[in-house]
């Protein structure tokens, strides 16, 4: 099995080129023996973490120098660790103490409970068109993996980076980043401005150069997700061991079948049109706290809705494709009338999802109009920046 599972970073540009990384998923096939290995060799990794992770809570020490000093030694006598692996052990608790205090939390201690175990590229682990080669307590063995799908990112163009080995339901996953510099489209080579609505009626609603406009229902998906919501607030009910496991799988399921939709929807609309072209999408920063505005009985719909997840896909893939993106402002895109510019709340009727101008008495759908507002904003864009 092989699936993108993260998708997309901006890195710095070179150039007329950008750099796109993305995370794949690989399901690795080892044999009861390796099986065994792997997880002794992550459990192994995991005590290793939570002994350098109090180490760094009770001294408050973030320097990957100090505290190689104070346990590299330890990690290598007492708990059999490589030396790769003890390295890999400071730097994977100091980055992750890292993450929390850039982000504002306050100064806890981290706990590692996952059996996982990040690998180096070319020193823990290696890749051939058949095999994953990675390092273990017991040295290092050659494990199969599922390579469909996989194909494309042997053709020398693809970078791969610090992978981390998952163990998840009785297998073993191999996230492994790549990364890859891609031709970036000159502003004035694109001749298609499309923008996309991004919303819950209509997952995404398009409008392009042509006057087309496409419409991604959203109906089936809001269903669907009342639906895991219905049968989660039932087992939690029940309160017993079995329905807090089953409660877990439905979570993780109902997640990859909204990874999986917003996967096929921004591959759809990306692939609709050639390279030359920009899209223009909605910077929804902040939308939660709007949609927590709404009903109870809908708020878990609205609240928990994957508007982020979906724009960077449409991003990564559009980059991948030497096409354009960027994001704008989506105030007053569905009360503005297209056609003669008259921006008033009256003009939309929310409830019924329609457009209507009380100025110029023009209508449509008003995720259509918001759509055809981005395109605008769009071409207006590019006459800036072309000068």
């Amino acid at each position: 099995m092989f699936s993108l599972i993260f998708d997309l970073h901006y890195l710095a540009k070179r150039g007329d080129q950008l750099k796109v990384t993305l995370t794949a998923k690989v399901k690795i096939l080892p044999t009861p023996e390796q099986m065994e290995g792997l997880l002794q060799t992550s459990r192994a990794y995991r005590r290793a973490s939570n002994f350098v992770s109090h180490l760094v809570f009770e001294k408050k020490i973030l320097s990957v120098t100090m505290l190689h000093t104070m346990v590299y030694r330890e990690l290598r006598a007492i708990l059999s660790l490589r030396s790769q692996m003890a390295q890999s052990v400071i730097r994977t608790v100091v980055a992750k103490y890292k993450s929390l205090i850039s982000s504002d939390h306050p100064w806890t201690r981290v706990n590692f409970k996952k059996p996982e175990y990040d690998l180096v590229w070319h020193r823990d682990y290696s890749l051939s068109k058949l095999t994953f080669s990675v390092n273990t307590l017991d040295g290092r063995i050659k494990v199969p993996y599922e390579t469909k799908g996989m194909e494309s990112y042997f053709d020398g163009s693809w970078v791969f980076g610090t992978a981390k080995l998952v163990y998840k339901r009785g297998k073993y996953f191999l996230h492994i980043p790549m990364s890859k510099e891609v031709d970036e489209t000159a502003w004035e080579a694109i001749h298609q401005v499309v923008g996309i609505d991004l919303g819950i009626n209509f997952v995404a609603t398009s409008y392009d150069t042509q006057g087309k406009s496409i419409f991604y229902p959203g109906r089936p998906i809001k269903n669907k997700r009342s639906q895991f919501k219905r049968l989660r607030k039932t087992l939690q009910q029940v309160r017993t061991a079995s329905s807090r496991q089953k409660l877990k799988r439905i979570g993780n399921r109902e997640n990859r079948w909204m990874t999986d939709v917003n996967h096929r929807i921004s591959k759809a609309l990306v692939h609709r049109y050639d390279p030359n072209t920009l899209f223009v999408v909605e910077d929804l920063t902040g939308v939660r706290k709007a949609t927590e505005c709404v009903r109870i009985q809908d708020r878990y719909e609205m609240v928990s809705w994957s508007f982020y997840q979906l724009r960077k896909m449409i991003e990564y893939k559009a980059n991948q494709r030497g096409a354009r993106v960027i994001a704008v402002d989506p105030r007053y895109t569905s009360q503005t009338c297209p056609k003669c510019r008259h921006k008033e709340k009256a003009n939309r009727d929310r409830k019924k999802h329609r457009f209507c101008c009380i100025q110029c008495g023009y209508r449509s759908n008003d995720d259509r109009v918001a759509a055809m507002n981005l395109q605008r904003i769009g071409n207006e864009y590019i006459a800036e920046v072309v000068v």
